[in-house]
């Protein structure tokens, strides 16, 4: 059974809950290049800090992205500057789907990608995008986002199921149903939080500017990493009490201890 543990009395100034860290793998999914880097790249950094292993699996390379660049030369850029935000943070294996930028469709084929990556990496933690149209500060959330958060939620579940996807058998990935908690980020309603705080949100900073070329590209719709990451971390921070902080909503896939029913 799948349970969404929303803390009774969630509203502004409300405390939340601190996301559990008693776990070693975390896979974050994303749809493009620089969509971890928007808030969660801190609370990465915290993680790998504490000895954590975090792998980064992107859907798209991101080509679509630079309005005057051709795809054929934004993808190969936004897949550099990926992997070296990534380092900023302490990850070192960042892998591509080759989604279509602009195009993905939730569907078998988004799932399977995901569940091999997943019975790869074997995580328990998986953190992914908001997967709602409505999304944090009532932004409109982006086609590609949507579709990948869905997905990722799907594939935490399938990934445990060797009836599901049973091709994966032959390339030698058995079924890992250990993903215990799939976290949202950007999500309007979040449930739980990451005390990013001081050297995290800097390198949270760092990784989000190694897009450099990505954000120039924006133009005047481009956010500045350092004061737009502070600012949203700040706005975070009080539901923690604590200066800065991640935000997620959170999902509980399998329980630690006997379920709530029998507690």
């Amino acid at each position: 059974m799948t349970t969404h543990d929303e803390p009774a009395g969630l509203g502004p100034g409300a405390p939340l809950p601190v996301l559990p860290e008693d776990w070693e793998r975390c896979l974050a999914v994303a749809a493009h290049p620089d969509d971890i880097e928007y808030g969660t790249a801190s609370a990465v950094a915290r993680w790998t800090a504490q000895g954590k292993r975090v792998t980064y699996l992107l859907a798209t390379r991101g080509e679509a992205g630079i309005d005057g660049l051709h795809p054929d030369a934004a993808g190969p850029l936004r897949e550099a500057e990926e992997r070296a935000g990534a380092c900023e943070v302490g990850v070192e294996t960042v892998e591509f789907l080759d989604h279509r930028d602009g195009t993905v469709e939730y569907g078998p084929a988004l799932r399977r990608d995901i569940v091999r990556s997943i019975r790869r990496h074997r995580p328990e933690v998986l953190v992914t995008g908001a997967r709602t149209v409505r999304m944090i500060g009532g932004m409109v959330n982006q086609a590609d986002h949507r579709a990948v958060g869905l997905a990722a939620l799907d594939a935490a579940r399938d990934a445990g199921n060797r009836w599901i996807f049973p091709e994966l058998a032959d390339e030698g990935l058995e079924p890992w149903g250990g993903v215990r908690l799939v976290c949202f980020a950007g999500a309007e309603r979040p449930t739980h939080g990451v005390d990013v705080s001081g050297e995290p949100l800097e390198r949270g900073i760092a990784s989000l500017a190694a897009h450099a070329e990505y954000t120039k590209g924006l133009g005047a719709a481009a956010f500045e990493p350092r004061p737009f990451l502070t600012w949203v971390a700040r706005q975070g921070g009080p539901a923690l009490g604590v200066e800065a902080a991640v935000l997620f909503d959170v999902y509980t896939l399998a329980f630690e201890g006997p379920p709530p029913w029998e507690r």
